[in-house]
């Protein structure tokens, strides 16, 4: 039985705070230092990023290897990441130079596969219609072209990249928990093949330290942040990040480092455990774990035992996360003062979109465009009636008045939308203002979730220098 594995979380997001890894590693022990920085989203954020900069992966990850990876290097805390987002290759060479500049020995892993995007031809022509997970509809039959397509590898190549000496592991897409099972599966030696072939130690081993990937992979909520009982949480002004201390059978402790601020319950792991679950069998392309075995206990203060958990064989098929460009969209949000809230907001309407108010709650953005005077896909109306009586300041009687455009045409969105408002400022209703100026309209993208076979995805290794 080898000792438990001491995982630590730095990042939930991207974006998220800067000085965590350098609290993490420096805050006490540790073996690993992880953190998750991609979302759907931010394959788009960083697809506009790269088309702008010359790069798509996450720049902040080099801010704060920077500060830790001389300590790292000391301590032997090895580092995973799945900061390269959109290209872990060129992250992981930036990697490499940064420890030259360090005057550092350190093995960079770069871990590949996921992308998809050069090989949608060959995966449609093999047969895959890439059906929209939500809609069921096919990326032939919806007509859009994605810019990103990303498949969620697993912790497989993670641990073969430890395995090869790597001392910092770079990747693309893989799941939130990926970057603490490959760490686990490294050091206690599980078999994945094993564990496909429905091995049960194997299958409850993965099993437990996915379910501890879960817990900590969106930092601070695991330590108290976004609880719903949060006036409880000391500290909560600056919380500490959580480690996850995963023995050999997949059992884990979730914890924090000492005098740091948060607090570590089974209230926090619960509300964190639930965070994007949609059933009782949560699927990785490692493994399937089943969490209605799993059982919580408090075993000491900012202590908690995840143990019990049962896997299951990981599923044939990966998920894929695609993103397409939709349009473009703009808002405008008019203020409304004082009495006659409704009345107001249905002469704005009527002079911006030719519709009444009663007619546009409820009604379905794209219905709702075409029963308009405005040449676009979708618009969205809502009013927020927020006054209140006899109010003592003047943005206690305020109400706002929203409308959301959407059309494949930047210019429809633009001044051809905002400008019979803004024409009206002194023509419409007493106090009529705008949130802020009129701007023109910003591209927006669209999330695709779809799946392919695993066995069309192999992912790929490489350990510099």
């Amino acid at each position: 039985m080898s000792e438990p594995i001491r995982i630590a979380n730095c990042s939930g997001f991207l974006g998220d705070r800067l000085s965590a890894a350098r609290e993490m590693v420096e805050g006490g022990p540790i073996d690993v230092l992880t953190g998750d920085w991609l979302a759907e989203l931010t394959m788009l954020i960083l697809f506009r990023q790269k088309l702008k900069r010359g790069h798509g992966y996450a720049t902040t990850f080099l801010t704060q290897l920077e500060e830790v990876m001389g300590t790292c290097a000391d301590r032997g805390i090895r580092i995973v990441s799945n900061a390269g987002g959109l290209d872990p290759a060129l992250l992981g060479a930036e990697v490499a130079a940064l420890a030259d500049r360090l005057g550092l020995s350190v093995r960079v892993g770069v871990v590949t596969g996921d992308d998809l995007m050069p090989r949608l031809p060959e995966l449609i022509a093999a047969g895959e219609n890439l059906d929209n997970l939500d809609t069921g509809e096919s990326l032939a039959e919806a007509g859009v072209q994605p810019i990103t397509a990303n498949a969620y590898l697993g912790g497989e190549p993670i641990t073969r990249a430890l395995a090869d000496g790597a001392d910092v592991v770079i990747t693309g897409r893989v799941t939130d928990a990926a970057v603490v099972i490959g760490p686990a599966a490294w050091r206690h030696g599980w078999d994945y093949a094993a564990a496909r072939a429905g091995d049960r130690a194997s299958l409850d081993a993965l099993a437990g330290a996915l379910v501890a990937g879960h817990v900590i992979e969106c930092g601070a909520q695991a330590t108290g942040g976004n609880y719903a009982f949060f006036q409880d949480v000391p500290g909560l002004v600056h919380p500490g990040f959580p480690i996850a201390e995963i023995a050999s059978d997949g059992t884990a402790i979730i914890t924090k480092h000492p005098g740091t601020g948060g607090m570590v319950t089974v209230g926090t792991v619960t509300a964190q455990l639930l965070y994007e679950v949609g059933g009782p069998e949560y699927l990785n392309p490692d493994v399937t774990a089943l969490f209605d075995t799993i059982r919580l206990e408090q075993v000491g203060r900012d202590r908690v035992r995840i143990s019990g958990t049962q896997g299951a064989p990981p599923p044939d098929r990966l998920k894929v996360a695609m993103n397409y460009l939709g349009g473009h969209r703009n808002s405008l949000t008019l203020v409304l003062t004082g009495l006659d809230i409704r009345a107001k907001a249905d002469l704005a309407l009527r002079t911006v979109a030719g519709v009444g108010l009663s007619e546009a709650e409820g009604q379905d953005p794209v219905a709702l465009a075409q029963a308009s005077t405005l040449a676009v896909d979708e618009l969205e109306v809502a009013l927020v009636d927020s006054a209140i009586p006899d109010p003592a300041r003047p943005e206690q009687a305020q109400s706002f008045l929203r409308l959301t455009v959407r059309d494949r045409d930047a210019d429809r969105v633009g001044k051809a939308f905002t400008a019979p408002m803004i024409e009206a400022t002194l023509a419409s209703y007493p106090g009529l203002f705008p949130t802020t100026p009129p701007a023109p309209g910003t591209p927006y993208g669209v999330y695709w979730p779809t799946t392919v076979p695993r066995e069309l995805v192999p992912s790929t290794v490489e350990v510099i220098p």
